[in-house]
């Protein structure tokens, strides 16, 4: 088990200690269930009546903190609380799971594929012609990366996911279990003669430097040319992402949430749980999508939308203001 002095924490968080303990920190933990070897923090103001009754000996604390920690407790004040504990979390980090062998006996390897240094391929992996791993990427067991795919240096790609042919992704990701990178767009059209007619899916996905892929999420390629997402976005789980989407920079999808096809997003846009966007709909940059939310037109810059259908924040908490007063008089 990894134990830290308050000196050596604080000394990769550079803040400053208010009070004092000696004893070893064992682990972090939240504020209501920590003892009294564990670190935790408080992020928001509201959170600071749990400290009196938390058994944590150390908390990590903006700089604004209004209480003071008390004997033989400590306060460590720093800039941005979360992101602090961010930096303790890596530090209690336990190891990733062991690979005994770079590349497993068992993992299947196409003879025109290449292989950068440092780079781990897991048990029942398949590497397809002319794949191309980068340097010190890490591919845990059973993972299927088809024909002509990149992929940059760095980039982890855990169990169950499949990364289809002629896929590219950047350096430094992280493709979470069971994902799935490159599936056929959802593309049919009626016919008198056949029902429903399979419209061929020609493109591929194109995904940046930093990308995180949360597990049992769908990106499907484009019909034709490509989808896209920018450098540093964030995908949480179980989240779709259709054809020919465009995502900008530092976009974040909360898990449920889907785009259509031919969705374009701005940088930093950010998509709340559960809410859906229509297709060929523009959404710009730093825009808000409340959680549940419907878009179904083309959403300004640096707009905050809630409700379904998808309306201004203050316009859609005004009606919901009416409709309670309505229910409430009845």
């Amino acid at each position: 088990m990894k134990t830290y002095t308050l000196t050596e924490i604080n000394h990769v968080l550079k803040g400053e200690i208010v009070g004092n303990v000696t004893t070893s920190i064992t682990a972090p933990e939240q504020l209501e269930v920590a003892n009294d070897t564990e670190i935790s923090f408080i992020g928001h103001k509201k959170y600071e009546k749990l400290w009196e009754t938390s058994k944590a000996c150390v908390a990590i604390v903006n700089e604004d903190i209004s209480i003071l920690p008390g004997d033989n407790r400590a306060f460590i004040k720093v800039k941005n609380a979360d992101l602090a504990m961010s930096q303790v979390l890596e530090l209690f980090a336990p190891p990733t799971p062991l690979f005994n062998f770079e590349i497993h006996p068992s993992a299947t390897i196409d003879t025109t594929a290449v292989i950068g240094k440092g780079t781990r391929v897991g048990a029942g992996c398949y590497i397809g012609p002319k794949v191309q791993l980068g340097e010190n990427v890490t591919i845990y067991p059973n993972v299927t990366i088809l024909d002509e795919c990149t992929i940059g240096d760095e980039t982890v790609i855990w169990s169950g996911s499949v990364i289809r042919e002629r896929c590219h992704l950047g350096k430094g990701c992280i493709v979470h279990p069971n994902a799935s990178i490159g599936a056929d767009g959802f593309g049919f059209r009626p016919c008198s003669e056949r029902g429903l007619v399979k419209i061929p899916q020609i493109g591929n996905v194109i995904i940046g430097n930093y990308v995180e892929i949360g597990a049992n999420t769908c990106v499907d390629r484009g019909k034709f040319s490509s989808t896209v997402l920018g450098d540093g976005c964030k995908i949480d789980n179980l989240v779709q992402i259709g054809h020919n989407s465009k995502l900008g920079r530092f976009c974040i999808m909360a898990g449920n949430s889907g785009l259509a096809g031919s969705v374009t997003l701005g940088n930093g846009v950010i998509i709340g749980g559960s809410a859906s966007i229509k297709d060929h709909t523009t959404i710009g940059d730093g825009a808000i999508i409340g959680a549940g939310s419907g878009v179904t037109g083309d959403i300004p810059a640096g707009k905050t939308m809630l409700g379904y259908p998808a309306v201004e924040a203050r316009d859609a908490l005004k009606q919901w203001a009416i409709l309670k007063r309505l229910v409430k008089n009845g």
